[in-house]
């Protein structure tokens, strides 16, 4: 379940930042491996923040590990910063995105993912996403 403001009890365990890269009206979504939280499932370059980065830092970090993509700070746009609850964990999910003008060479990391996708967002809404992504998107499109 995703919030737009704060729960009062919100235990944060953990910050997430996930990115919107977008070329010419499609963004792309990462398919992960089978054996990984949320496998087989469709999702955004994300991960965790390390300890000592900052949401930007992460975020450049985990598109380049993820995709091969090299984003530069200033091309990244801050969106919103979710909070998410599930059975597991309370997380802080901080949004981005980016838009390219050439469509990226990408280079999946082989140990996380198993292919790439561009696609619109109502596309993407057709799609098994990982859990709550489809409430973000609609979010973040306004669809």
């Amino acid at each position: 379940m995703i919030f737009t403001e704060q729960p009062f009890d919100f235990n944060k365990e953990i910050e997430v930042v996930a990115c919107y890269i977008e070329h010419e009206g499609k963004f792309v979504l990462l398919h992960r491996h089978e054996y990984k939280t949320n496998g087989g499932k469709w999702g955004l370059p994300a991960g965790k923040i390390d300890k000592g980065e900052t949401k930007e830092q992460a975020m450049i970090r985990e598109i380049r590990e993820e995709t091969g993509i090299e984003i530069p700070v200033d091309r990244l746009i801050y969106f919103n910063t979710l909070y998410v609850r599930n059975m597991e964990h309370d997380l802080e999910y901080h949004t981005f995105s980016t838009v390219l003008n050439e469509v990226p060479s990408i280079q999946l990391s082989s140990s996380e993912h198993q292919n790439y996708v561009w696609v619109t967002p109502a596309q993407s809404l057709e799609m098994n996403l990982i859990h709550d992504l489809a409430d973000c998107i609609k979010l973040f499109y306004s669809v």
